[in-house]
């Protein structure tokens, strides 16, 4: 299978084209900023490193962050096509997948959590009072994107 999606003509043009490569790449590396940066911020906030910005503002930027996970997946999937049959057998590649999955999850269960504060009369009281259970979620979301993040990094490398 992953042998004939190399052979596709989506592939062949991934792989082939001077700028089909390093545009695809280039917009992966928006989506990432994108998806990252903000869910980065939101746990470094909740994690109690920063101080000062409203949580209820990350609710607001939820379709920011799909919007950039999208831009990662469609690019990603292109840049996949050209080099399939490498990237299923690379341990950073199946890393940052499972890592990508596991991150996602979190940013699900995390914006589902702050959503149902936000609707609260006394946000600031359930805020208060969730702080202790948000910031571990919070944490080892920090860790999971940054673990995509080095392994993706590392695909090239193996």
């Amino acid at each position: 299978m992953f042998s004939w999606l190399e052979t596709t003509a989506v592939a062949n043009w991934v792989a082939l084209s001077l700028w089909a490569y390093p545009a695809l790449l280039s917009l992966h590396i928006v989506g990432l900023a994108i998806v990252v940066g903000i869910f980065a911020m939101r746990d470094l906030r909740l994690a109690g490193f920063v101080k000062g910005i409203d949580p209820r503002v990350f609710v607001n930027l939820a379709p920011f962050a799909w919007f950039g996970f999208t831009l990662n997946l469609v690019s990603g999937l292109l840049l996949f096509t050209s080099q399939a049959t490498v990237l299923v057998t690379n341990p950073p590649f199946l890393i940052k997948i499972g890592c990508i999955f596991a991150g996602m999850l979190l940013a699900g269960t995390i914006h589902s959590r702050l959503r149902k504060q936000s609707v609260s009369a006394s946000f600031y009281v359930t805020m208060l009072s969730e702080e202790g259970t948000l910031r571990p979620l919070a944490l080892l979301s920090l860790t999971i994107w940054a673990a995509a993040i080095s392994a993706g990094r590392l695909i090239a490398y193996f």
